[in-house]
């Protein structure tokens, strides 16, 4: 039977030591970091400009009613009401325009006394810079009101750490229908 040297025992056995310190440290929950490190720039201001176009009717809806409270029905707040949406986002308001990106998320009804949703939602943008990353937003929507503001709560790709508002302005509602054109405002942060 072949024995190990005794040099190579304490070699091999500080190896094994150094070996589970270093598994051990990499298994950490959190560490603080740089941000040197994760090669930060110069943080931007943006300012985008688009326009939701949400069709609720015919054969081809990007909004849809996925889920409802047994009191829904009955509330003239639809509270309880849960949408989930692909909405196209174009340059302009005609819903022929050029589609720069999608808005895909959730929408729920949230409030007893008055119109107000809580959205929950992703600018995904195809076009142009931009083209493959995503916004996030997360807010509340009084849909009455003249101009309303929801956070951006962070986004991917180029707007990675991402923060900002944006201010959505109905352009056209069909009373008839739902139909629905809200005019977009977004100002982030990014690097």
């Amino acid at each position: 039977m072949a024995q190990t040297h005794p040099k190579f025992k304490n070699v091999i056995f500080t190896l094994f030591i150094f070996s589970h310190l270093l598994e051990a440290q990499s298994q950490e929950f959190s560490r603080n970091l740089s941000p040197k490190s994760l090669a930060f720039k110069k943080q931007k201001l943006s300012h985008l400009h688009f326009y939701l176009q949400e069709t609720v009717t015919g054969d081809h809806p990007t909004a849809v009613r996925v889920a409802e409270a047994s009191t829904t029905n009955k509330s003239r707040t639809a509270f309880g009401a849960t949408v989930i949406i692909d909405d196209p986002l174009t340059v302009g308001p005609e819903p022929t325009s050029k589609i720069v990106g999608r808005a895909q998320g959730m929408y729920a009804f949230a409030s007893l006394s008055e119109s107000r949703l809580l959205m929950a939602l992703n600018y995904v943008f195809v076009e142009g810079e931009y083209n493959g990353s995503s916004l996030s937003i997360l807010g509340t929507n009084g849909v009455f009101s003249h101009v309303r503001e929801m956070s951006v709560v962070g986004g991917s790709g180029v707007f990675r750490f991402a923060r900002g508002y944006a201010l959505a302005k109905t352009y056209f509602f069909n009373l008839s229908n739902g139909d629905t054109i809200v005019e977009y405002n977004v100002y982030v942060l990014h690097y």
